[in-house]
């Protein structure tokens, strides 16, 4: 079972005061998801290999607390989407205290990247299609 992507900022990612700067988060959410994927084995590469691109459509992010130097985060993706098209993650961000600090969505679509038109998965790659299916 997947426990999450655990992370520890580094120092160039904070401000004056210690605290992660918000425009580090999105960042953090595709290091998760590039970890839950390959978890599943379904890395980029092998997605790439397959004449596969997953431009990302969509992301937002709600902060709820801030996050020091130093500190462990666990941030933790979620597939809450598949149709074969369509691929939409969650995130949480969760503290040392188990708080949940940052919260958001990315939205994703499949494209031929020999010529960005949109792809059907279980069409194009079948055995993509049934990791993501079986989620």
């Amino acid at each position: 079972m997947y426990s999450g992507y655990f992370r520890k900022p580094h120092y160039y990612e904070t401000d004056q005061m210690g605290i992660v700067h918000h425009s580090n988060y999105i960042r953090w959410f595709e290091e998760a998801r590039v970890d839950l994927l390959e978890y599943l084995r379904l890395p980029y590469p092998d997605l790439e290999k397959a004449g596969i691109i997953v431009p990302v459509l969509e992301v937002n992010c709600q902060y709820k607390g801030m996050i020091h130097y130093g500190e462990q985060v666990r941030i933790d993706p979620t597939v809450t989407k598949y149709n074969g098209t369509r691929l939409d993650f969650s995130y949480e961000i969760i503290n040392e205290k188990n708080q949940v600090v940052t919260s958001g969505s990315s939205k994703h679509c499949f494209l031929e990247s020999h010529n960005n038109k949109f792809i059907r998965l279980k069409k194009v790659q079948p055995e993509f299609h049934q990791i993501f299916a079986a989620l």
